[in-house]
C-alpha cells in the first residue's frame, strides 16, 4: 500500500500519533474536526468523509481532492517577502501554500518569511510540492463538508473525533460551545468511535493512550474515549 505523508501542516495534526490509535474497523472513516486529517491520511484507501468549520481547511481539502497532479507540480515557489496575493492561482491553492509557509498554525499565512525554503526545513519548496503532486491521485474518492461537526451523517463508520481540546485547544479559531452536548453527540455515533483529548479533560471517560512532547519540550498525555460496542475488538 502506498504510504502518504502530510498534506497540510496544520496546528495539532495527528499524523505522527495516528499509528498509536486503534486501526479502522470500517470501510468509511469520518473526521468531523478534520484539520490535517492525519488519521485518514494514514488510512487513505478507506472511504473518507472530512468535516471542518474552517473555510480554509475545507477549501484546501476540496482543492486537493479535485486538483490535477500537473497543476500542483506547477504551483509557484516563493522567495522571502513574496506574498500569495500576487499569485495567479486559485484561492484555495493560496491557502495551501499559506499553511506551508506558516507551519503549525491554524490559519494560512500570506507572506514568505525571511528564511528561504529548502529540503531540510520541509516548508514550501520543491520537495513539498513534488510530494503533494504525487499524492493527490490517492484521495480522489474522499469527500469534504464545510460545516459544523453536527453536519456529519450518522452512518456506520470509524469515527476519529479530534475536537479542540477542553484545556489546550484555545488556539483554534472555532471553539466548542458546550462539551456536554459534544459528549452526547459522540455517544450517539454508529460504529467504531474514538475521541481524542489531553489529560485533564472530563467530558467523557477518557483513558491514557500515549505521552507526547510539544514544541516547548513539555510532555503531555494524550487520552482516548472509545465506544463500548467496539472496545472489546480493539487491542492497543
Amino acid at each position: 500500500m502506498t504510504v502518504l505523508r502530510v498534506f497540510i501542516p496544520y496546528f495539532g495534526a495527528k499524523y505522527m500519533r495516528a499509528p498509536r490509535y486503534p486501526a479502522p474497523l470500517h470501510d468509511t472513516i469520518i473526521e468531523p474536526f478534520a484539520g490535517a486529517a492525519g488519521y485518514s491520511v494514514r488510512n487513505h484507501e478507506r472511504n473518507v468523509i472530512l468535516i471542518d468549520r474552517s473555510e480554509y481547511i475545507a477549501g484546501v481539502w476540496s482543492y486537493l481532492i479535485h486538483v490535477g497532479a500537473a497543476e500542483v507540480a506547477s504551483l509557484p515557489l516563493l522567495r522571502p517577502g513574496d506574498t500569495v496575493d500576487d499569485l495567479k492561482i486559485p484561492q484555495e491553492a493560496k491557502w495551501l501554500i499559506g499553511f506551508w509557509i506558516n507551519q503549525g498554525s491554524s490559519t494560512p499565512k500570506k507572506t514568505m518569511g525571511g528564511r528561504w525554503t529548502n529540503r531540510k526545513t520541509g516548508t514550501w519548496g520543491d520537495v513539498a510540492r513534488a510530494r503533494l503532486s504525487s499524492q493527490v491521485e490517492h484521495i480522489r474518492h474522499w469527500k469534504v463538508i464545510h460545516g459544523d461537526y453536527r453536519d456529519a451523517p450518522n452512518v456506520d463508520a470509524t469515527w476519529f473525533i479530534d475536537p479542540p481540546y477542553q484545556e489546550q485547544g484555545k488556539n483554534y479559531p472555532y471553539q466548542i460551545d458546550d462539551y456536554d452536548v459534544l459528549a452526547r453527540w459522540c455517544r450517539s455515533r454508529i460504529g467504531q468511535v474514538m475521541v481524542c483529548e489531553s489529560e485533564g479533560a472530563d467530558w467523557l471517560e477518557f483513558r491514557p493512550i500515549t505521552t507526547v512532547v510539544g514544541g516547548t519540550h513539555r510532555k503531555t498525555t494524550e487520552v482516548l474515549w472509545q465506544s463500548e460496542s467496539e472496545k472489546e475488538l480493539l487491542l492497543f
